[in-house]
C-alpha cells in the first residue's frame, strides 16, 4: 500500500474506484489497485458504461453469445456480468468488513429519474440480476427518487443514492433512508448486511460557483473561488452527524443492527487545473465516509496526497464561506437545481450513446 492512500484509510476514509469495465477485471488492473492502493469498493454510472462499452473488442464473445437480441436486453446482461464479476473480487474485503466496503454500485436508467414506480421496479429486477449481496443500487436523489430509495431499502436492498448536490436534499435522503431501514426492520429484514451510502457530489459545485464568482470580478468574490464545494461537503457531514445523532430512530434501528448511511464524495477528480489534484480528497478526510475517485485522482493520491483528517473543526469555516456567497448574490440552491437538472440530462446522454454502442456491437458480431 501506498503511504497516503494507508493514511486516508487509517483516516477513516474508505478508497472506492470510480471506474469499472470487463478490460480492468480481466487484465488484473482492479486487483492491483485492491493490493496496491487501498481500493476497497468500486461505483459505476452511465457515463462509465458509455466508456466502457464503447470499446470494440473486450464484449464482442458475450454479445456473439448473446445474439440478435434487443439492445437494452443486451445492455442489462453487459453491465450486470461486469458487476456480478467485480463483486467476486470484491466479496473477501465485503466479508472482512461485515459488508460495510467491498461494494459494487450500478444505477438503474438514467431515463427513470422521475419515475418513482419504475425506478424502484428496475432496482429491485438489478438486485436480482446480479444476485450478489455486496452490490448497491444507485437511485438518483430527485424527488421522485427519494420514496424509490425509501421502498427499496424496505426490501432489504442495499442502496446507492447519487447526484446529491444540496443540504437541503441530502437532509431528505437521510430521512428517506431512515425511513427505508425502519421499515426493513418492520418487514422483517437482517439489517446488517443492508448498506447505503449517500453520493454528494463536490468538484461540479466548485465548476459552476467559480463561474458566477469570476462574473461578479471583486476581490471579496476572488478570495472565494475554489472554496464553496469543499465548504458544502463539509456541512453535509456536520449534517451527517447532528441526524444520525438527534433521531430517536436511529438509535432503535441501529440496536437491532443498522448500519449508518454514509457520506460518499463524488465528482472528486479536479476539473481546474489551477487547483490541486487531490483537492477534493485532502480537504474531506474524516472517519465513516468514502471517497470514490477516478483512477487519475487515485495516483495522484498516492503519489503525493496527504491523508490526514481535514474536516472537524471546519464547520464555523465553512458557513462563513456559504454566507459570504449569499451576501454576493450567489443563490447556492439555484446552483445546486441546475447541478442536479444537469447531472441526469448528462448521464441520459451517456446512456444513449451506451444504446448506440451496443446496438453497433450486436450488429457487428452478427453480421
Amino acid at each position: 500500500m501506498t503511504e497516503a492512500t494507508q493514511r486516508t484509510s487509517d483516516s477513516g476514509v474508505s478508497i472506492w474506484l470510480d471506474d469499472l469495465s470487463r478490460t480492468r477485471i480481466e487484465s488484473g488492473s482492479l486487483q492491483d489497485l485492491i493490493a496496491n492502493k487501498n481500493v476497497v469498493g468500486v461505483t459505476t454510472n452511465p457515463s462509465i458504461f458509455q466508456k466502457a462499452l464503447s470499446q470494440v473488442g473486450p464484449y464482442d464473445a458475450q454479445l456473439k453469445e448473446l445474439g440478435k437480441v434487443d439492445v437494452e436486453t443486451a445492455i442489462r446482461e453487459l453491465t450486470t456480468t461486469d458487476v456480478r464479476n467485480a463483486t467476486d473480487i470484491f466479496r473477501e474485503i465485503a466479508e472482512k468488513t461485515d459488508f460495510v466496503d467491498g461494494r459494487v454500485s450500478i444505477e438503474v436508467d438514467p431515463r427513470l429519474a422521475h419515475d418513482t414506480a419504475n425506478t424502484e421496479k428496475q432496482a429491485e429486477e438489478l438486485w436480482a440480476k446480479v444476485d450478489r449481496p455486496n452490490v448497491m443500487i444507485k437511485i438518483p436523489a430527485t424527488l421522485e427518487g427519494l420514496p424509490a430509495i425509501t421502498a427499496t431499502l424496505a426490501k432489504g436492498i442495499s442502496v446507492n443514492v447519487t447526484l446529491i448536490f444540496s443540504l437541503e436534499r441530502y437532509e431528505q435522503v437521510i430521512d428517506a433512508f431512515i425511513e427505508g431501514i425502519a421499515q426493513a426492520a418492520a418487514n422483517g429484514h437482517d439489517l446488517k448486511h443492508i448498506g447505503s451510502v449517500a453520493s454528494f457530489f463536490v468538484s461540479r459545485v466548485d465548476t459552476a460557483v467559480d463561474k458566477l464568482l469570476e462574473a461578479n470580478g471583486s476581490e471579496e468574490a476572488k478570495a472565494l473561488e475554489g472554496k464553496a464545494a469543499v465548504a458544502n461537503a463539509r456541512l453535509a457531514y456536520e449534517l451527517f452527524e447532528k441526524k444520525f445523532a438527534a433521531d430517536p430512530r436511529w438509535a432503535e434501528l441501529e440496536a437491532k443492527g443498522a448500519k449508518k448511511q454514509r457520506p460518499l464524495w463524488a465528482s472528486t477528480g479536479t476539473k481546474n487545473a489551477a487547483y490541486s489534484d487531490c483537492k477534493y480528497v485532502d480537504e474531506l478526510v474524516a472517519e465513516h465516509v468514502v471517497n470514490t475517485m477516478p483512477e487519475k485522482t487515485l495516483n495522484a493520491l498516492a503519489d503525493h496526497g496527504n491523508g490526514a483528517p481535514s474536516v472537524k473543526g471546519t464547520y464555523e469555516e465553512s458557513h462563513a464561506v456559504m454566507n459570504k456567497l449569499a451576501e454576493l448574490g450567489i443563490n447556492i440552491k439555484d446552483v445546486t437545481d441546475k447541478l442536479e437538472a444537469d447531472g441526469v440530462a448528462a448521464f441520459i446522454k451517456s446512456w444513449d450513446s451506451v444504446i448506440a454502442d451496443v446496438q453497433s456491437g450486436i450488429d457487428r458480431v452478427n453480421a
